[in-house]
Formats: C-alpha cells, sequence, structure tokens
C-alpha cells in the first residue's frame, strides 16, 4: 500500500546537457528536502523500461494527507526553491504534475517495476475504477495496486519554483499504479482495457518504468 492518503505525482523528460546536473540534484539534494517535509513519507524515481514509455522519469511523493501537499510547509519549498532546483528544473520538458488523492491502495509493498496510465474519467465511476484496481492486486506478482485523483485546481497552482516554466503540461484526471516484480506482471493493454470498459475516456498515457531510487523519511536539509 501507499504510505499515505495523498501523493505528488511527476512525469519529465531531461535536456540531454542536463543530466548529470539532474542525477546529482535529484538524489543528493531534492528528494531529501521533499521527503524531509513534516508529512511527507516516502520518495522515489523512477526511469522507462523502454523506448515506447514517455516522459523518461517518474517520480513519486507519498504523504499523510492531501493538507500535507497543501499546505504551508510544502509550499515553503515551492516558493523558495533552491539555486540547483532553479537550474535543473529551467532543463525539465515535457512536465506533468499532479497532485492527487489516494482513492484506493492495495498490496503487500513495493516492486521494482511500476505501471502508470493516465486517464480522463467522470468522478461518479470512483467504485468502477476502484473495483478495477482491486482486481489488479491479486495477479500473480502484482505488489501493489492504486488508484488517484488528481485535484486540478491545486496541481495548476504555479509558484515561484514553477512560474517560469513552460514545459508543464495539464495534469491527469486520474492515474493507476500498478508494481510488480517484473515487467512480464504488466499488461498495459489489459489494463486500459478494463478501465474503457469501465468508463474511462482516453487519451490514455501509459507506461512501464524500473525504480532507480528511493528514499524515506529523513530530516529536513539546511
Amino acid at each position: 500500500m501507499l504510505a499515505g492518503e495523498a501523493v505528488v505525482a511527476i512525469w519529465n523528460d531531461i535536456a540531454s546537457e542536463a543530466r548529470a546536473p539532474f542525477y546529482d540534484w535529484h538524489i543528493n539534494e531534492h528528494m531529501p528536502e521533499r521527503v524531509g517535509i513534516p508529512g511527507f513519507r516516502r520518495g522515489r524515481r523512477c526511469v522507462a523500461l523502454d523506448g515506447e514509455t514517455q516522459p523518461e522519469f517518474f517520480t513519486l511523493y507519498e504523504a499523510d494527507t492531501f493538507e500535507v501537499i497543501t499546505g504551508a510547509d510544502y509550499a515553503a519549498r515551492l516558493n523558495d526553491p533552491t539555486p540547483a532546483t532553479r537550474a535543473v528544473t529551467a532543463q525539465f520538458r515535457a512536465t506533468t504534475r499532479a497532485l492527487a488523492r489516494v482513492v484506493e491502495s492495495r498490496g503487500p509493498g513495493l516492486g521494482g517495476i511500476l505501471l502508470t496510465l493516465r486517464f480522463e474519467a467522470e468522478a461518479m465511476l470512483a467504485p468502477e475504477l476502484s473495483t478495477i484496481t482491486r482486481s489488479c492486486a491479486v495477479v500473480p506478482r502484482v505488489t501493489g495496486t492504486h488508484l488517484c485523483r488528481t485535484e486540478r485546481d491545486a496541481s495548476d497552482l504555479r509558484t515561484v519554483e514553477t512560474r517560469a516554466r513552460g514545459d508543464i503540461e495539464t495534469p491527469p484526471a486520474w492515474f493507476v499504479l500498478i508494481e510488480a516484480t517484473d515487467a512480464q506482471a504488466l499488461d498495459l493493454a489489459a489494463v486500459q482495457q478494463a478501465l474503457r470498459s469501465a468508463g474511462a475516456l482516453g487519451p490514455f498515457v501509459g507506461g512501464r518504468y524500473r525504480l532507480e531510487y528511493l528514499r524515506t523519511k529523513t530530516a529536513v536539509m539546511p
């Protein structure tokens, strides 16, 4: 299960010349800073498993409640970015950032491979979408399945960190995350078809990612 009732989900590419600074900043500064915010529980970065998965990176932060990711402590970091944060995020491309509530979360733990599937759907379909999420949880070698609903007003709010950026795209209304031990356990087409049958709408944007870096709770960096 996810470690809390809310997540910040970020999909992005990075300019090729900024890859080395990106890895250094994300591992040693940015993710420790974010997970150090009160109420943030865990952060992980994943990289595309194949050439069909775009953007290349997916980062997920798990928080106690939705109020944590819309609260003053997180806002303070967003409105006072470090010099490295300003420099690196200026090189982001094709970024989608969703502040979302966790509607359904099942499973015994983390998986090394993660499927993400973004889509649109009416809010009234939440019970049907939750049923599909639960059914995915019993597939062999699947370790977790999660249904998240984006709060677009919160997601679209611009801060000092994002105000000057032109790479940020509209977040999806919904997304499903499915974790597994291996890629063969994740059938993207089957999940998409099940969601479509339940009334979910396209465009569906999906891909498979491999876990690169995990950060659990740590003290706030100076």
